[in-house]
């Protein structure tokens, strides 16, 4: 009875993997054909872009057109193993495990499966495989585990990864060279070799915060010493005069005993816009000491005035009077 199963399942298993192969080399040739028909058309887009100066669209359409690029190589690549896998398809039944020499296609056909949606027929090709010789060698080729047996070139063709500049620079000239443009790529050339460092600036402004952190506490030493040298600078005759103020005004005592210990109290060792803050407080007390002292001047000169113009008035009342 067993023997009857495995005779049968060796039948299945050859005729489901000779369909699915058949259905795949016939879509993946179908795609090619379509993809060179939209390839035509980007590139045609690309030239108009070069054409016109508008270099930056045309850096970014470069793209694409490299992906429909590398997915064309990639089905080209794959519709050969599965030509190669389709004549031998009585020795994958013959046999238990994979065969060496099948072992490259029948493993980048597994990677390749999930990563080209536009065939199915892979991934059904990928359960066949898996229900003959198990999971552990589907998990072995999906995975790029040592000694996968996967392509090089399907890797690097099914890859995400964004394309290099040189590469973008190479399709671009070679898509100015097949529509015949004069294309002066100097311009194209400098952006694509800028660093990632260039264009976004990440590592650079990390570095920047870092010696700004570390400096901070030096500036906050400097511009204190700053600040007390100012205030030892002040002028004596401004000192007299707050304290000639002091005597009279007990309210201009208390606000500003000393400028020194003004600035001091005043002045937190943490921002420096408190430390900008006690300067300008400090200088403003100043003026209106200076505005007081002044205002005393002008009233001490009235009442001299005054007293000195007292005694004529009244002699000039006294004459009247005799009269």
């Amino acid at each position: 009875m067993s023997l009857l199963n495995q005779l049968f399942n060796r039948g299945v298993f050859g005729a489901k993997c000779k369909t699915s192969l058949n259905f795949a080399i016939a879509r993946m040739k179908l795609l090619q054909n379509k993809r060179d028909m939209h390839l035509k058309h980007m590139k045609k887009e690309i030239a108009q872009f070069l054409q016109a100066g508008q270099e930056p669209i045309a850096r970014i359409r470069v793209e694409h057109v490299i992906r429909e690029m590398n997915l064309w190589a990639a089905y080209e690549i794959l519709e050969l193993f599965c030509e190669f896998v389709l004549a031998r398809v009585p020795i994958l039944e013959s046999q238990k495990e994979c065969p060496r020499e099948l072992r490259e296609a029948i493993a980048s056909i597994i990677f390749a499966a999930p990563r080209c949606s536009e065939v199915p027929d892979l991934l059904q090709l990928k359960n066949l495989f898996g229900t003959k010789y198990g999971k552990e060698f589907i998990m072995v080729s999906s995975e790029l585990r040592p000694d996968s047996g996967v392509n090089r070139t399907i890797i690097e063709k099914l890859s995400p990864a964004s394309p290099s500049g040189e590469i973008r620079l190479k399709v671009l000239k070679e898509i100015s060279k097949e529509y015949s443009l004069n294309w002066d790529s100097s311009a194209t050339e400098a952006e694509f070799m800028k660093s990632h460092e260039d264009l976004l600036g990440g590592a650079k402004q990390i570095h920047r915060q870092d010696s700004v952190s570390e400096s901070r506490p030096s500036q906050q030493g400097h511009t204190q010493s700053l600040v007390s040298r100012e205030a030892e600078v002040l002028p004596a005759e401004a000192t007299q005069r707050l304290q000639k103020l002091q005597a009279q005004n007990p309210v201009s005592k208390n606000m500003s005993s000393s400028p020194k210990l003004h600035v001091a109290s005043q002045a937190p060792p943490d921002t420096r816009r408190d430390q900008s803050d006690v300067m300008e407080r400090a200088r403003a007390a100043l003026a209106s000491a200076d505005r007081a002292t002044a205002a005393a001047r002008a009233a001490a000169q009235l009442v001299n005035v005054s007293y000195g113009a007292s005694p004529a008035v009244a002699a000039e009342g006294k004459s009247t009077n005799l009269m």
